[in-house]
């Protein structure tokens, strides 16, 4: 089953729900779940200091989009030396996250410099831990709608009910990819793994290893890398099990072949929900142990890419 095949319910009840939000949030989120390839962002002077707050409406590669409370959007470039963090926590030091967990849909504080394109080079990025739990709705298996309206209600904020919209419509339906209208699937593999095992085996390194070389070849990419199991054992386990074989495998491509962190999508873990083949089998079940990796091309990036190399 296809990606967009799998989010289409859920895009169905959440097109129920905006039918009783107002005309003007509705236009709102519209213009967030498809931005206009001819969308233009407020200019940052090389080298000034910016930071304020807003809402990630858009995220790529190595940049989002970012709308401050008075509707003006800016574009924010993430590098290796951009901190990543939530606010609070321990001593206030509050807890990193990687770079793949900046959504759509998140609240956002950015604190950096202006460069020579009039983007923003982030220095430092603050959010709260209840914004970012809301976003990832992944992961936390996207709540009932009737919550999602109460937590709507209880914005008093314009900017979050802005927010919560984009949630709704964006984060909840993919926020494993940026956005499915936007990227093709350039290359795929699925490597499997042994009974209750998440170690690569020297077949699956062979066979990321030449995805590697795909990968690194492309010019505006994401990763999608998504884990599964076969059907014997209990839920929570196979729950664990396919998203510690995910992990084994961003491990193995950013340690191995110096991927960087930014370009993979969140990895997920689908547990036994998603099988390929017939689990009464003992080869349907071998066919069911695997993670799928996916190269994900930037559409609008790779329409106008050049033939030489981008670097990553």
């Amino acid at each position: 089953m296809s990606i967009k095949n799998r989010s289409f319910s859920f895009v169905c009840g959440v097109i129920l729900f905006l039918a009783g939000t107002s005309l003007v949030m509705g236009q709102v989120s519209n213009a967030q779940r498809t931005p206009s390839p001819t969308a233009t962002y407020r200019a940052v002077p090389s080298g000034a200091k910016m930071k304020f707050q807003g809402v990630v409406i858009e995220r790529n590669a190595d940049t989002f989009t970012i709308r401050d409370r008075s509707r003006t959007d800016y574009q924010v470039r993430i590098t290796d030396n951009t901190s990543i963090k939530t606010n609070g926590g321990f001593l206030r030091g509050g807890k990193k996250y990687p770079v793949t967990d900046i959504l759509r849909g998140l609240i956002v504080e950015v604190e950096g410099r202006g460069d020579a394109q009039g983007q923003i080079v982030a220095d430092k990025i603050r959010f709260n831990e209840s914004d970012m739990r809301a976003a990832i709705t992944s992961d936390t298996r996207v709540s009932p709608v009737e919550e999602n309206q109460q937590k709507i209600a209880g914005q008093m904020d314009e900017l979050y009910a802005i927010a919560q919209e984009a949630r709704q419509q964006v984060a909840a339906v993919n926020e494993r990819v940026s956005s499915l209208d936007d990227y093709d699937v350039k290359e795929s593999v699925a490597v499997t793994f042994k009974v209750n095992s998440a170690m690569l085996s020297p077949e699956a390194k062979r066979e990321l290893d030449g995805f590697a070389t795909k990968a690194l070849a492309a010019t505006g990419y994401m990763i999608e890398v998504s884990g599964h199991t076969d059907s014997t054992g209990g839920d929570a386990k196979n729950m664990r099990l396919s998203r510690d074989r995910a992990e084994a495998v961003v491990e193995y491509l950013t340690v191995n072949h110096k991927i960087p962190a930014r370009r993979f999508i969140t990895p997920m873990g689908y547990g036994k929900s998603e099988g390929v083949a017939d689990n009464a089998t003992a080869a349907g079940r071998a066919q069911n142990r695997r993670v799928e990796v996916k190269i994900l091309a930037n559409r609008g990036l790779n329409g106008s890419a050049k033939a030489s190399k981008v670097q990553p």
